[in-house]
């Protein structure tokens, strides 16, 4: 009996232990407070951002030692995975990225080579959309885009 009792507690431990671990090792969408710097990667710099209402904003970020641009749309208050998406196009190369699907915290990273191009970028939450094109390109003037659908 005695024996019986000291399996089922060595097995309890071992179930709370692999619960809470499961807890620690929940997808990386779900990290509350995260940053451009921490989706995107140390080396980039955030060089533009567009708030998407208030659920959240869309950072721009820029990496001059690749010369790659990327962004990552991130919630202001983290909670059920709800429709998400962040998107970068450069129009001179034709070249874009895209991260979409539901999300508890931010969508991305999605990046592209954009050094010397002008970049349009974007994202959504749930069902506000921002969209800005001809970005980061010295002095033209941006256009940006807020829609709800």
């Amino acid at each position: 009996m005695r024996f019986a009792r000291s399996m089922l507690s060595v097995a309890a431990v071992a179930a709370l232990t692999a619960g809470s671990t499961a807890v620690l090792a929940a997808p990386a969408s779900a990290a509350p407070n995260t940053t451009p710097q921490k989706v995107c990667g140390s080396s980039y710099k955030t060089v533009n951002s567009a708030a998407i209402g208030s659920l959240g904003t869309v950072y721009l970020t820029y990496n001059s030692a690749n010369g790659r641009n990327c962004v990552a749309t991130i919630r202001s208050t983290p909670g059920t995975a709800v429709d998400m998406s962040t998107w970068i196009y450069v129009e001179d190369t034709e070249q874009g990225d895209s991260d979409s699907g539901n999300y508890t915290s931010y969508a991305g990273p999605a990046s592209v080579y954009g050094k010397a191009h002008c970049v349009d970028w974007g994202g959504n939450i749930k069902n506000v959309y921002v969209s800005v094109y001809g970005s980061n390109c010295a002095s033209l003037k941006e256009q940006r885009v807020t829609s709800v659908h």
